[in-house]
């Protein structure tokens, strides 16, 4: 199964701070907020929300067409997502604009401050998804994740018209898009991705209930951090897994992008939604226990440990031979 990922491709600049930001916060004072964070260190990773599932997807054996735009600075992060397994030959370079920035400071608690510079992110919008398929053939599957509101509503368009099975997750975008657009993203897709709140979010700007939601979509796929995933689809009773446990979380930032990954690829091995979901948790686990979104590894051994701890005997049959081809 070939899988298209569009969206975002950025450099993160994450920072932690001691303390926790509730504390600095006034009530009373919330709409005049002027405060500045004393952080301790500063790491410089590469990101972006589809750059992530892609690497996470190449990570685990598949090769991903990464969709999205770069500036001129990207050429060492090209030849770091190549050497992963990631087909970057789609990738639009602009002439004038750098690469998207992700800006995080995370508190002792994880939670977290971030700022967005879209950069070339703004240039995604004239890539056509008929060129990506003239040049890498037709995927099974276009993840439409957060991007260029205009190329998010253009890929979603494409695979309309080419008809191309495509999964939704607007995600950060939801604030910028409008209710006619939200419904447009989410309408026809196979699969949609939302975290608890994003969720709450993405019925108040489609102006529609949850109900009304699972009639326009295969399944919504929605993550609940620590409390771990529920899965719904019109007429059938939820599915929901718990998380994988971390003891001592190292860095949230990309959790959910790493969870997409094992997602869809256990579900592009043909396993059930169940395993997929498991698989999904064990990668999201693998990347809170290290700081930046790439910087994990994977390997059979380690995830069938992680599932093993987690889920006891209920994924072998299903996830066992497809992990263990992973070196």
């Amino acid at each position: 199964m070939r899988i298209a990922v569009t969206g975002s491709i950025a450099t993160d600049h994450l920072m932690t701070f001691p303390g926790r930001f509730a504390e600095q916060l006034l009530a009373d004072r919330l709409d005049r907020v002027s405060l500045s964070f004393l952080a301790d260190n500063l790491e410089l990773r590469r990101g972006g929300v589809a750059a992530n599932i892609a690497f996470g997807l190449g990570m685990l054996g598949l090769r991903p067409v990464l969709v999205g735009a770069v500036g001129g600075d990207f050429e060492p992060y090209r030849v770091w997502l190549k050497d992963h397994g990631v087909d970057t030959d789609s990738v639009r370079v602009s002439a004038t604009r750098h690469t998207a920035r992700f800006v995080c400071t995370s508190d002792r608690d994880q939670n977290q401050i971030a700022t967005f510079y879209a950069g070339a992110m703004t240039e995604a919008r004239e890539i056509d998804l008929r060129d990506v398929v003239a040049r890498a053939g037709r995927p099974d599957l276009v993840l439409i994740s957060p991007d260029d509101p205009e190329a998010m509503l253009r890929h979603t368009r494409a695979c309309h018209d080419l008809g191309i099975p495509f999964a939704a997750d607007p995600s950060q975008q939801l604030a910028r898009l409008a209710r006619a657009e939200v419904r447009e993203l989410v309408d026809g897709a196979g699969r949609l991705f939302t975290n608890e709140y994003e969720a709450a979010l993405l019925c108040e700007k489609a102006g529609l209930t949850e109900e009304q939601i699972l009639q326009r979509v295969g399944s919504w796929v929605t993550t609940h951090g620590e409390a771990g995933v529920r899965i719904r689809a019109a007429g059938r009773e939820p599915l929901t897994m718990h998380a994988v446990e971390v003891p001592g979380v190292v860095d949230p930032t990309g959790v959910g992008d790493a969870f997409r990954a094992g997602f869809l690829a256990a579900t592009a091995w043909g396993v059930s939604e169940q395993a997929a979901a498991q698989l999904g948790c064990a990668v999201a686990a693998t990347v809170l226990d290290s700081v930046g979104t790439q910087e994990y590894r994977l390997s059979g051994e380690l995830l069938l440990d992680r599932l093993h701890t987690a889920y006891g005997c209920r994924y072998e049959t299903e996830l066992t031979a497809h992990l263990m081809e992973l070196a």
